[in-house]
């Protein structure tokens, strides 16, 4: 985690001197707080995760209607704190759809994390209140290691956990033409 350096003294970092920033070339950032927070490249299984699923997606949606985004795309959350995420996965409706200084300013339909290694439970409640905070319907939590898929959908303004899924089928509330095979997506 890095502040922005004001030669001895760290400050919290605006907007506009995040967006004056060079973009980020092996791996994301994510502006949490005003705190810039930089995350290695992905890594397998993860990154064969974010494939399949985004493969899965764009079989499934009516590519006039819905988009399917993989990785490094920022979610802003707020302007003040500055707070913009890069979840793994966003599917978003088009006509919902707001971007200003190629960023995403709208709840997407769906979130997908999937979850590192050293992600542990805090950070996840914090990438929660976040994603609720912007009105996001539903997020899932994929997490490698356990082989499991965490679903999460908003009521009363809070993402609660409905279900956690080793096996089944996925059906997205705000896509639910969309059938996802929880086996398929985990990597063996």
């Amino acid at each position: 985690m890095a502040l922005l350096d004001t030669g001895g003294a760290t400050r919290i970092l605006t907007y506009e001197e995040w967006l004056a920033l060079p973009p980020v070339e092996d791996g994301t950032d994510e502006v949490v707080k005003g705190e810039l927070r930089f995350m290695p490249p992905t890594r397998q299984p993860h990154a064969e995760i974010v494939r399949r699923l985004t493969r899965t997606f764009d079989r499934q949606l009516d590519e006039k209607k819905a988009v399917v985004f993989g990785s490094n795309l920022g979610l802003m959350i707020r302007r003040e704190p500055l707070t913009c995420r890069s979840p793994n996965v966003v599917v978003c409706w088009l006509d919902g759809m707001v971007v200003e200084d190629g960023l995403h300013w709208s709840a997407p339909g769906l979130v997908v994390e999937v979850l590192s290694p050293s992600e542990d439970r805090h950070r996840q409640e914090e990438k929660l209140a976040d994603y609720a905070a912007i009105g996001v319907p539903e997020v899932w939590l994929i997490s490698p290691e356990a082989a499991t898929v965490e679903v999460h959908l908003l009521k009363n303004g809070k993402l609660e956990r409905s279900a956690i899924l080793a096996e089944g089928t996925l059906h997205p509330a705000e896509f639910p033409q969309v059938a996802v095979s929880v086996p398929a997506l985990l990597p063996d």
